[in-house]
């Protein structure tokens, strides 16, 4: 399985396998208000799953951390499987895509990376920027 993408937005769904997203792409936050700060938002991913590795179950885990390293809340853990729908063509590489709405506890202003991780390897890492104005 190879991750294709992971994005920061600020509210995604995947309906029928399509990604809806509004705001998406974002990696700088600005507030003006005081800290710790709740940040509502959403992170979006896609995979590519190849055709031997359809039918099997992969354990994901995405973490958002500090630029120190600490975590900032608990980790999104689940699994992912891709079937091989009736039609397809023997061989085929499939998308699995996955969105989830979340509410941030920002400390501060600082850097931050949400690290995707797909059994127990970080696949992908997005970094963003919180700064106060």
């Amino acid at each position: 399985m190879k991750a294709e993408w992971l994005m920061l937005a600020d509210w995604a769904e995947i309906v029928g396998n399509k990604l809806y997203l509004m705001g998406g792409g974002w990696d700088f936050l600005q507030h003006s208000g005081t800290f710790p700060h709740a940040q509502q938002c959403a992170i979006a991913a896609s995979f590519l799953v190849p055709w031997d590795e359809t039918n099997q179950r992969h354990a994901f885990v995405i973490e958002i951390l500090t630029d120190d390293g600490d975590h900032l809340g608990p980790s999104l853990q689940g699994h992912l499987e891709a079937g091989r729908p009736a039609g397809i063509r023997p061989g085929s590489t499939q998308r699995l895509q996955l969105a989830t709405n979340i509410t941030l506890r920002l400390e501060g202003p600082g850097g931050y990376a949400v690290h995707l991780k797909v059994s127990d390897s970080v696949m992908l890492r997005t970094p963003f920027t919180v700064v106060k104005i």
